[in-house]
């Protein structure tokens, strides 16, 4: 049985090589695109998503989503992390 990763501040998350973030040019729109699998995320999901590189640890995300949104990082890192949890539950994201 795998284990369920648990979205710490600490942690570096990534897209798995099966799975694509990236700009639909023709629609105007940000997708996740993995096998058989199509997610259009809201405009603060692409925001949390275009920060996921593999570098930046979620405490890092919050930091830098704190400074475009002009958001206390306390009020905005537990939206992010559910948000990056379910994703990662989903294998949408990986460590």
């Amino acid at each position: 049985m795998t284990d369920i990763l648990k979205i710490n501040d600490e942690t570096i998350l990534k897209f798995p090589k099966h799975v694509k973030f990236k700009y639909n040019e023709p629609r105007k729109e940000w997708v996740i695109l993995a096998p058989e699998k199509l997610v259009k995320p809201d405009k603060i999901a692409v925001e949390i998503l275009k920060l996921v590189n593999g570098e930046r640890s979620v405490k890092n995300i919050v930091q830098e989503l704190s400074k475009i949104f002009k958001a206390p990082e306390n009020v905005i890192l537990e939206d992010v992390k559910i948000m990056l949890q379910q994703l990662s539950e989903k294998g949408f994201l990986v460590e």
